[in-house]
């Protein structure tokens, strides 16, 4: 019988080498499953690797997002809490303001946050420096929102660290192995098997596959809508600056990075960024020089950043913006992990993806989530 079924999954395939899929991985190691992580390319080979991966619940969105994100942040300071020396997972706070003249912007965004409780504050320009040290309050036009309790990780180094903890428990890590297809028996998952032929059996797969996803669950002949855009992460050589909290500006994201650089990215430059028919990607280097020179206006003092490597590729959002968790139900066996919030979510969403697989039983945090909202 598979887990959808109702029965516990012993033997689990995981295809994805970002964050959900590893995290679900070290997740069913741990609570005793055996499992078999299967990768297209390296690990952090995609989305994972280019990710701000800012840590938050900032912004509206619905109460059932808001409140998974939130216990995605708790488990995040469980982690941060073991061992506050990690320089690829921080909670200095984020702050965040709107283009001048548009002020409202950020009064509603404070508003709505501070109804639900979430650690808000509007501050006016020259008290940015209060809650984000270094920043340069000049280049803030009007109201900002400090948000002191949200932080940022480095997927790549969360990813390492998770799949030294799920080898060390006896999975079975399969790098380089190509595009993964579902084995099916009766309707229901059975396995995967890789590019080079290779099968492994199991009672359970999960897809967890980035901006993939939505085309080998298609494969399956399940709809899974997507609105995945072009993205783009730069990452500067190292610079000495006060700044430790995420900014988020009208020209340009940027969050602290280990080896004291910074990540940048923003969604202004996302239609000069070219997608060839292997989905390989280019930009041109003079808009990427325009995002760094955005970055550099907001430091104070004599701060010039310079980039050091840019990764340009799909970010993957479902269709509707919510992420979508779950056993689909036209294939038992076979659940998918696929939301844009991949870095907030990392943690909780392998946990509670690892419980259902598991166990069989849906997880009432994942029900707005389940892929069956899309229909057929």
């Amino acid at each position: 019988m598979s887990a959808g079924t109702g029965r516990p999954a012993a033997r689990v395939v995981v295809v994805g080498g970002g964050i959900i899929g590893v995290s679900t991985a070290a997740h069913l190691q741990r609570d005793g499953a055996s499992v078999v992580l299967v990768t297209e390319a390296e690990l952090a080979s995609g989305a994972s690797g280019r990710s701000l991966s800012w840590l938050n619940s900032a912004g509206t969105r619905s109460a059932a997002y808001h409140a998974l994100r939130m216990v995605g942040i708790d488990r995040y300071r469980t982690l941060f809490a073991a061992d506050p020396g990690r320089e690829w997972l921080r909670f200095d706070g984020a702050v965040y303001w709107a283009p001048a003249g548009q002020r409202e912007k950020a009064e509603r965004r404070h508003r709505h946050e501070a109804a639900h409780g979430y650690d808000s504050r509007l501050v006016e320009p020259s008290a940015v420096p209060e809650y984000a040290p270094g920043v340069d309050p000049a280049a803030v036009p009007e109201a900002a929102v400090a948000n002191r309790g949200e932080g940022w990780v480095s997927l790549p180094e969360l990813i390492a660290y998770l799949a030294g903890e799920f080898t060390r428990h006896g999975g079975e890590l399969v790098t380089h192995a190509g595009k993964a297809d579902v084995v099916l028996d009766g309707g229901a998952a059975r396995g995967v098997t890789t590019a080079g032929g290779h099968r492994f059996d199991a009672d359970a797969v999960v897809l967890a596959c980035g901006a993939a996803t939505p085309a080998m669950v298609s494969d399956l002949g399940v709809p899974l809508p997507d609105g995945s855009p072009l993205s783009m992460l730069v990452v500067t050589e190292p610079v000495t600056s006060e700044v430790t909290a995420v900014l988020n500006t009208p020209r340009v994201a940027v969050r602290p990075h280990p080896g004291n650089r910074y990540a940048l990215d923003h969604s202004w430059y996302e239609p000069h960024i070219a997608e060839a028919p292997d989905g390989t990607c280019t930009i041109d280097e003079a808009v990427v020089k325009e995002l760094v020179a955005e970055a550099s206006a907001l430091f104070a003092g004599d701060v010039t950043l310079t980039a050091a490597s840019w990764r340009l590729g799909r970010k993957p959002i479902p269709a509707d913006g919510e992420p979508v968790f779950g056993e689909l139900a036209e294939v038992p066996g076979c659940f998918v992990g696929f939301t844009h919030s991949g870095a907030t979510l990392g943690l909780i969403a392998g946990e509670l993806l690892s419980y259902e697989v598991r166990t069989g039983t849906r997880h009432p945090m994942l029900e707005p989530f389940r892929p069956e909202r899309f229909g057929r």
